[in-house]
């Protein structure tokens, strides 16, 4: 059956930007299509009994929400082994992109979390100038793979293969105007491209050294490595600032509590409690890069209550917990919690460990709703709900989304 084309009739859209229909009873999670469309697709995989998977060749019956691909490196007239991945939704109106996000979202923490139908709803809302640009020109770091030859560009969708294309329309003006898709860099692997906002524009070819550079949030500046993580979209860590600021409740904020950014990087959100709340706030950031800590305590200098340590997150809290004394374990109960995880989630000893510090109050960045849900579910079998949601499209064209929830203990 594989590399067999067949017609379907797409009914739903699944996590990680794939649509849903059915053959013959069969489930087919299908590419490059979106619910409401008639297809022709090839079928990719048919090893499994549950479900198959294809991707799109050719559209019978279109959407009204589709549009031409944004890309057209990934566009229907490219065969589905040499199409550009990282832009699976650019074919798809931005208002509906985020409409299937919302979707997305809501199933997940409905089917996994076990939120009822009214809690787990939520509006994804864009970000500054997306609406304007078609959901393009947002992207600040770019990495692109080199094949045998040394000629760098981005993976095929689904696939390891390097393919080669003429633009990057996701990317900001700075970074495609530095970006080397003409060059070759025989003998390594990949190159990064970033435009921060200072400096100017840079690669990082291969393994090179680290050097560091600023980002400017507001009025504060933040140093960090030129390969270290600081999130994608230009807008994306003024939103985040704003809405994690938003979702903690200052009723429930104790600033001399013992409050903690999990997983807190160059101490981003850190300084955003600390913004909120006075130079006085007590927070400790937790991170295990080390190069970011030494980064995150220059950052949080300005803050007297703030502090970085370099340590596993589950670990750190369980040692910490340990050796507290009864003055220190109610300053954790009064404790205000940001926490945001890596795509794959806190997961079940992270979320444990805080839970038996009993904080009264999560607040939680997640990059992946299904992880998030799993990890809601195991909140509330520890006796926390969520109080409140909200979700940002911090990856326009793409099916990745930011949802930030806050748990208490009613």
């Amino acid at each position: 059956m594989q590399g067999r084309e067949v017609e379907l009739d797409v009914t739903g859209i699944a996590h990680g930007g794939i649509s849903v229909a059915r053959l013959d009873g069969r489930v087919v999670f299908v590419s490059d299509t979106l619910p409401g469309e008639r297809v022709v697709a090839r079928i990719t995989e048919d090893r499994k009994k549950s479900f198959w998977r294809a991707d799109t060749v050719r559209v019978l019956e279109a959407s009204e929400h589709r549009r031409p691909h944004v890309w057209g490196a990934a566009a229907l007239e490219v065969d589905p082994v040499d199409r550009a991945g990282g832009a699976e939704f650019g074919h798809i109106d931005l208002a509906h992109q985020r409409e299937l996000k919302r979707q997305v979202i809501r199933d997940a923490l409905t089917r996994t979390g076990g939120l009822d139908a009214e809690r787990s709803d939520v509006v994804v809302e864009p970000l500054p100038g997306d609406d304007e640009h078609g959901g393009t020109g947002w992207r600040t770091r770019v990495r692109l793979h080199l094949d045998a030859e040394g000629r760098p560009g981005p993976y095929a969708a689904r696939s390891h293969t390097v393919v080669h294309v003429d633009d990057l329309p996701l990317a900001t003006p700075e970074l495609v105007e530095a970006a080397p898709l003409g060059d070759a860099f025989p003998g390594e692997a990949h190159v990064d491209v970033l435009s921060p906002s200072t400096g100017g524009a840079r690669l990082i070819i291969g393994d090179q050294a680290r050097s560091t550079i600023t980002e400017v949030v507001g009025d504060r500046e933040f140093q960090l490595d030129d390969g270290g993580f600081w999130q994608v979209h230009r807008e994306a860590a003024s939103t985040l600032t704003a809405s994690v600021q938003r979702m903690i409740r200052a009723d429930l904020f104790d600033p001399k509590a013992a409050n903690l950014d999990l997983y807190g990087g160059v101490g981003l959100l850190a300084a955003a409690v600390g913004d909120a709340f006075g130079a006085g706030t007590r927070i400790t950031s937790v991170e295990s890069d080390e190069r970011a800590t030494e980064h995150a305590s220059e950052n949080l200098a300005d803050w007297l209550g703030a502090s970085a340590v370099t340590g596993r997150v589950e670990r750190w809290i369980r040692e910490t917990a340990a050796q507290a004394g009864s003055l220190e374990r109610a300053r954790h109960r009064a404790a205000t919690v940001v926490l945001d995880p890596p795509r794959s989630g806190a997961g079940r000893d992270v979320v444990a460990e805080i839970a038996e510090l009993a904080p009264a109050q999560v607040v939680y960045v997640a990059c992946d709703p299904v992880a998030l849900a799993r990890d809601i579910a195991l909140f509330r079998d520890r006796g926390y709900e969520v109080d409140a949601l909200t979700a940002h499209d911090l990856f326009p064209n793409t099916h990745h989304v930011e949802t930030v929830a806050r748990l208490i203990r009613p």
